[in-house]
């Protein structure tokens, strides 16, 4: 049930019609696993949290660093050298206290993967290399379970559902490139608006899969160009 604390804090969400308490209760039931709390877990996570995601475990085994802070916006100054995952958890917990918040400073292993991704209904790849994005995809695939996959690259964001049933980030990619083929942004640069609105979509994605909406990035991988606002549905 939702409490009368709850019912006013989504109180606007509610008013949508098409947005009711069946809704509401889908997200307060669910338990999300976001691996990485960088740019673009900075900007999933606040919106999963502000829209009721009943609980949500944060995995980074990084440390916040002074280069981090023009794309991550969860953090301060004065965190730089903490957790990623603990300060994360701590301004979600602050921005709603009424769900359940997890931070864990560890990356996601090939000894741990199952272990996590089992306890979660639906998991985000917020990550910025490939070697955990594909032990994310293959966890899932064998293991039956949904994952929301975003990158970025320069300019360009992309983003997509990835469920059981469908296909999968090795139907895209079949094969992990090398660090010289795909540089991370430390080499090619970013520009800090970029992961902010990937993540956002992908929280986005996250709310209307557990609510039981559809969109076009279920069905395919949706690109993002930030320099002529493009943004672009394949279908897979």
């Amino acid at each position: 049930m939702l409490s009368d604390l709850e019912f006013e804090r989504y109180r606007k969400q509610l008013n949508l019609p098409e947005w009711r308490k069946q809704q509401q209760m889908a997200l307060k039931n669910a338990s999300i696993l976001v691996v990485g709390a960088g740019g673009l877990g900075c900007g999933a996570l606040p919106f999963l949290a502000a829209a009721g995601v009943g609980s949500i475990t944060i995995l980074d085994a990084d440390v916040i660093e002074l280069s981090n802070l023009a794309r991550q916006v969860l953090y301060r100054t004065a965190d730089v050298g903490a957790s990623k995952a603990l300060k994360s958890a701590e301004a979600l917990q602050a921005l709603n206290p009424t769900i359940a918040i997890q931070g864990i400073a560890e990356n996601l292993t090939s000894e741990n993967a199952a272990k996590y991704i089992a306890q979660h209904d639906l998991m985000l790849d917020c990550t910025d290399n490939f070697k955990t994005r594909y032990l994310i995809n293959d966890t899932c695939v064998e293991m039956k379970k949904p994952f929301i996959y975003g990158a970025i690259h320069a300019w360009e964001g992309q983003f997509a559902v990835f469920t059981p049933n469908g296909p999968s980030y090795r139907s895209l990619f079949p094969v992990e490139p090398s660090a010289q083929e795909i540089p991370a942004c430390d080499e090619v640069g970013v520009l800090g608006v970029l992961p902010g609105i990937i993540g956002l979509l992908q929280a986005k994605e996250a709310i209307f899969y557990l609510a039981g909406f559809g969109s076009p990035a279920q069905k395919g991988l949706m690109t993002f160009d930030i320099r002529d606002m493009r943004l672009s549905s394949f279908t897979l």
